[in-house]
């Protein structure tokens, strides 16, 4: 992100098949990176309907949504000029 954008170095975005799924998500990252990585969020916005949940990491912001609020948003397309990393499904 950082060439086109000034308050981050990467987005991280990943999609759960429904609002309890996103919370879910968005649970386990928060909790494995408070714990291991001791890394709390500046921020955080939309966890109590869970349709687009964002949290600020500074260096990095992470986004989980069902797969309608992803389709809506289309962030690959708004950010589309930017380099992108396509990953498998984490298994935990």
């Amino acid at each position: 992100m950082r060439p086109v954008c000034s308050y981050t170095d990467f987005f991280v975005l990943a999609t759960g098949q429904n609002a309890r799924q996103t919370k879910a998500i968005w649970d386990e990252v928060h909790t494995r990176l408070k714990q291991e990585e001791r890394s709390l969020p500046g921020s955080v916005a939309g966890e109590p309907e869970g349709r687009w949940i964002v949290a600020d990491y500074l260096d990095v912001v992470f986004h989980v949504f069902t797969p309608e609020a992803r389709e809506y948003y289309r962030l690959e397309e708004l950010w589309g000029d930017v380099p992108s990393v396509e990953l498998d499904a984490a298994v935990v």
